[in-house]
């Protein structure tokens, strides 16, 4: 496999049971690109978020994550390279922002009796929290933090352990706007910060995407609508298709929005 390439998809199949859920699913994701995956309910994203978190294994067609096929692969040691950010994290403990961040570099959702950090381990965390500026929130217990400080926490924590491939399953579910445009600017500082790091960031809501984002995979009922450069993708055309509703897509300012495409009045003269 190039070594240029992070994730890699080629003719994938995936069943459950006796429903083919994806068909045919192919696209390519290059080292330090930052991809968005979008579709309606339905359309298979979670799935396909699963081979790029060497999750799920195809029926059929290949599936290659940083270097590795899977099905030739230890998945401990690939998923210790993968960092997954997701808003629905389960935890049940007041732990602090620290200790939540160093649950990465476990691989846990909670902490692991009898273990401790290190003192280097302590330093990597404490950097990762100040990069995404939650410096002054390292010692607060994660039932009161709002829920924009959880997302950057679940981003601090899926960060700690120096992944080359970052997983962003809907960050801005739950936030409200201002919360939002936070999330997506500390999205953005990862370009700066991580220059290196690949990312794949799953959504439903182009007005969820970060600036940063160069690529695009619009998926529709288990098939690929278009995949590629973000603005040859997300079309008026190729999104309507998508969600199988007529839409306008506007791009303004490094931003997108998308809305129901307008009716045409139709004059009748006497």
């Amino acid at each position: 496999m190039d070594a240029a390439v992070a994730l890699e998809l080629k003719d994938v199949t995936f069943r459950r049971g006796d429903k083919e859920i994806l068909h045919g699913i192919s696209f390519t994701v290059k080292r330090g690109e930052h991809w968005v995956m979008l579709g309606p309910n339905g359309a298979g994203k979670s799935t396909v978020l699963g081979f790029c978190g060497a999750l799920v294994h195809p029926t059929s067609g290949t599936a290659d994550v940083l270097g590795e096929r899977l099905g030739r692969v230890e998945l401990q040691a690939l998923r210790r390279r993968i960092g997954h950010v997701n808003p629905r994290h389960p935890l049940r403990s007041p732990l602090t922002v620290t200790q939540v961040v160093l649950t990465g570099l476990t691989g846990t959702i909670e902490t692991p009796m009898r273990w401790s950090p290190s003192a280097d381990e302590l330093q990597q965390a404490h950097g990762v929290i100040e990069t995404l500026g939650l410096g002054g929130k390292a010692a607060e217990r994660w039932p009161t933090l709002s829920q924009g400080e959880r997302g950057r926490t679940l981003i601090a924590q899926a960060l700690v352990a120096d992944p080359d491939l970052l997983l962003l399953d809907e960050p801005s579910t739950g936030l409200d706007v201002a919360a939002r445009e936070q999330l997506l600017e500390t999205i953005d500082l990862l370009s700066e910060t991580h220059p290196e790091l690949t990312s794949v960031l799953v959504t439903h809501h182009l007005e969820e995407l970060p600036a940063s984002t160069g690529h695009a995979l619009l998926l529709s009922a288990g098939r690929v609508v278009a995949a590629g450069e973000v603005g040859d993708v997300l079309t008026s055309q190729h999104v309507s298709a998508a969600f199988g509703h007529p839409i306008e897509v506007e791009h303004r300012d490094g931003r997108w929005s998308a809305r129901a495409a307008r009716r045409r009045r139709v004059s009748v003269s006497a």
